[in-house]
């Protein structure tokens, strides 16, 4: 019964901390591997070099990648008047609000957009020369929906794709907090190596610290790597405004998981996630199969407050939800599984799937302190005091940290 849920309650107040704007990493460390790295186990705390990170995993662990690609999410556009309105791409609305599919659109495909600049632009359309293969195409925008901010894209290529076009046209999406203009080395430094789905308006940052050596080297120990897919939205920096947490509004993000992601889960003895988009694809799909369970024709659309719902309730294993999982893509004959999630994760939440975590070092008061306080609980203010005493820097071009669960 609903007036039988417990939810969290939260005050915003004890997960803040002062974060000295010099402290923001503005560029990226090279080489990405020799960044810092804190370790935290069993409540102690190391400092070592990213690199370092391969002797912390052997053959029990299965450790999860998020390779989402960012897209070059940001486009300018001029009018007549010289003004510059900056067209920012959020969710594709038509012909699908698949991402991977809207990826695939051609001509007249719809965006919901955040708008720069909104009240000057008007009616009218904006044109930019866009240079693709080598050919000048001229890409045309316009309001579908002003009052939505949906934003039609239109060319006259009927070859090239939606990719296509917004890969030659638009600029790589830095975080607000990295206060300086994106610049052609950042279309490679705020991408992991490994990425691979466009789909991101944000990097899952805790993976650009791993070069192909590292990769190589964790293999090589039988660490079992796998690659899940989540499209990190805009959301993702939106602040808690709400004097009670648990009205926060969450984003709602796109995630993709395979058959063999699933067996792994079932298989695995430990579970390491890079990011916490990692970490909120592998809960949200625990979550499912509970779904599962109880109908095998539930959607895959995990709510935000859901996991507190169930908290009184005798829940599965994690082998008992991902094999419903399991079970419903050999049912359907899919390999893949696409859904939504909006999981809230923040202290009070009981972890289902997850053992440890690599994590770059977030903003105060907001819903990723949250997760990490969820995570490993009150260390984690030790965790942030270590990090500003010991100069490392934050953020999403920032060091890194391996968090054991405690």
């Amino acid at each position: 019964m609903e007036n039988d849920i417990k939810l969290p309650q939260i005050d915003l107040a004890n997960y803040q901390y002062e974060l000295p704007a010099e402290r923001i990493a503005k560029h990226p460390h090279s080489p990405r591997d020799e960044s810092k790295l804190m370790l935290y186990k069993g409540g102690n705390i190391e400092h070592k070099i990213f690199k370092d990170i391969v002797n912390e995993f052997d053959s029990s662990y299965s450790l999860f990648f998020n390779n989402t690609k960012v897209l070059p999410a940001r486009l300018y556009f001029k009018k007549e008047t010289g003004a510059q309105i900056e067209v920012f791409l959020l969710n594709p609305v038509a012909p699908t609000k698949d991402i991977s599919a809207a990826m695939l659109a051609g001509s007249g495909t719809v965006w919901e957009c955040a708008i720069g600049n909104f009240k000057r632009w008007k009616d009218q359309k904006l044109e930019a020369a866009v240079e693709v293969n080598g050919v000048v195409e001229k890409l045309t925008v316009s309001h579908e929906d002003r009052s939505k901010r949906y934003v039609k894209f239109e060319w006259e290529n009927d070859t090239l794709k939606f990719v296509d076009i917004i890969s030659a046209a638009g600029n790589t999406p830095l975080p607000p907090y990295i206060k300086r203009e994106a610049t052609e080395e950042d279309k490679d430094t705020y991408q992991t190596v490994y990425s691979k789905n466009e789909g991101a308006v944000a990097a899952p940052t805790a993976g650009l610290h791993f070069t192909e050596s590292v990769l190589t080297q964790l293999a090589d120990k039988g660490v079992k790597e796998e690659e899940v897919t989540l499209h990190v939205s805009a959301g993702t920096f939106k602040p808690i405004s709400s004097d009670i947490v648990t009205d926060h509004e969450m984003h709602n993000e796109q995630i993709i998981v395979t058959k063999e992601n699933i067996k792994a889960l079932i298989e695995a003895e430990k579970v390491a996630c890079v990011g916490t988009t990692s970490m909120r694809t592998l809960e949200s799909t625990y979550w499912y199969g509970v779904r599962l369970l109880e109908n095998e024709e539930a959607s895959f659309d995990i709510k935000k407050l859901e996991p507190y719902e169930k908290a009184n309730q005798d829940l599965p294993s994690r082998q008992e939800a991902f094999q419903a999982v399991l079970n419903l893509m050999e049912k359907k004959g899919v390999d893949t599984l696409s859904g939504e999630t909006s999981i809230f994760i923040m202290p009070g939440y009981q972890f289902r799937v997850i053992d440890a975590l690599v994590t770059n070092f977030h903003l105060p008061s907001t819903t990723l302190v949250l997760l990490i306080a969820a995570f490993i609980g009150e260390d984690w203010r030790k965790v942030y005091n270590a990090a500003l005493e010991n100069d490392y820097r934050f953020l999403s071009y920032g060091d890194s940290s391996l968090l054991f669960r405690v």
